[in-house]
């Protein structure tokens, strides 16, 4: 049950990114489910890889790389066309950052922050 209410919390958060940030385009709600599914398994996957490999940006940077990375990631999903589309790195760093944001939120709104789970 855990899983799907993380799921409809990214679908929103991804709909509430997609009127924010200009440069980002959900295709309807079944797009964004698709789309939060396919960011949470890419999110899983590659994202530990990528960090682990750019340790020394990471550690240069003091940990600021990982806003790269996770848009870069972004923009990767919206490179799929799997619901959503993204314009470009800027609005995916811009739609990362307010995405990570909001479903931080509304996970504290809905009780179901991932540290508990």
């Amino acid at each position: 049950m855990g899983f799907l209410i993380r799921l409809v919390v990214s679908a929103i958060a991804l709909i509430v990114v997609a009127y924010v940030v200009p440069g980002i385009h959900v295709y309807g709600i079944g797009g964004a489910l698709l789309a939060a599914l396919i960011l949470g398994i890419v999110n899983a996957v590659i994202r530990p890889i990528l960090i682990i490999v750019s340790l020394p940006l990471e550690i240069l940077t003091l940990g600021l790389f990982v806003l790269v990375i996770n848009a870069l990631l972004f923009w990767f999903v919206g490179a799929l066309h799997v619901g959503i589309y993204v314009d470009g790195f800027w609005p995916a760093f811009w739609g990362a950052l307010v995405m990570a944001i909001v479903s931080w939120l509304l996970s504290m709104l809905t009780g179901h922050d991932k540290r508990r789970a």
